[in-house]
């Protein structure tokens, strides 16, 4: 189809609409930022969201693993027991995002190892802020287990 533009004629082709389009980039950047904005605005997400599980879950080793060796002090089974359950009930809050009314253990010498005291601690960690999100993460129960062997004869 021709077009009179002056004094020339010109053919115009149905590619030509395509190309000027193809050559225009007036609002790239506005298209790439919202393709990869909500990518990377999940994985800062999971990042920030991992981050508060594994903080959980280390301040739940790090107190099965103070609480073993509080352990060493006692001088028999049953003062063992009660220096390490004053320990955890006393000292569980202190860890950071540990809510030390969702901290429960079982402590007692090991049944296999009469020469090893085992305390485990459980934490129930469903009241941290990270379940709401759109990240798949981990149990909600975290339990770790410490043993130390017994001093003495």
């Amino acid at each position: 189809m021709p077009v009179h533009r002056g004094s020339q004629l010109r053919r115009v082709s149905p590619l030509d609409g395509l190309r000027r389009l193809a050559a225009n980039h007036d609002g790239a950047s506005a298209v790439e930022f919202a393709i990869i904005a909500p990518v990377f605005i999940l994985m800062i997400v999971g990042v920030l969201a991992y981050g508060i599980y594994f903080g959980a879950a280390n301040s739940v080793q790090q107190i099965a693993a103070d609480a073993a060796r509080t352990s060493i002090a006692g001088l028999s089974a049953s003062e063992r027991n009660t220096l390490v359950t004053a320990f955890i009930e006393n000292n569980a809050g202190a860890y950071v995002f540990i809510d030390p009314d969702e901290v429960d253990f079982s402590i007692g010498d090991d049944a296999s190892d009469p020469n090893q005291y085992k305390v485990t601690v459980t934490y129930d960690a469903s009241q941290l802020p990270i379940w709401v999100l759109p990240v798949p993460m981990p149990g909600k129960i975290i339990s770790y287990t410490s043993t130390i062997r017994l001093g003495g004869s």
